[in-house]
């Protein structure tokens, strides 16, 4: 059984963002879990919800099938590039410079590692 979770439009860059799901793919999500709330990122909190979604879908999508948290496995994260927001920020001379607000996308999909999951 599997389930994805996506959060969208995070005010985050997508670089600072997958330095922080580098470290919890491949592992379950009782220690990615563990792993987020020791990371000091502001990423980290926003991946680990998203983590905590996905294996929210997946009890909701079979509710039959009891799954413990430690048979989840972070299968797959991914982090994309949101839509970049432009501000002007006011410089010397009456001169402007560009900042650039940097957004991105997390996907996340989590597997059950149970004998009868498909």
């Amino acid at each position: 059984m599997q389930a994805k979770a996506v959060s969208r439009f995070n005010m985050l860059s997508a670089r600072k963002a997958r330095l922080v799901a580098d470290l919890v793919r491949g592992k379950g999500v009782e220690e990615a879990v563990h792993i987020l709330a020791l990371t000091p990122k502001k990423a980290a909190p926003i991946i680990q919800k998203t983590i905590l979604a996905a294996v929210a879908n997946a009890r909701q999508v079979d509710e039959r099938v009891r799954v413990s948290d430690d048979e989840f496995v972070v299968s797959e994260i991914r982090v994309d590039e949101g839509p970049t927001y432009k501000r002007i920020r006011a410089r010397a001379q009456g001169r402007a410079y560009r900042v650039r607000k940097r957004t991105s996308h997390i996907s996340v999909i989590v597997r059950a590692d149970s004998g009868d999951a498909s």
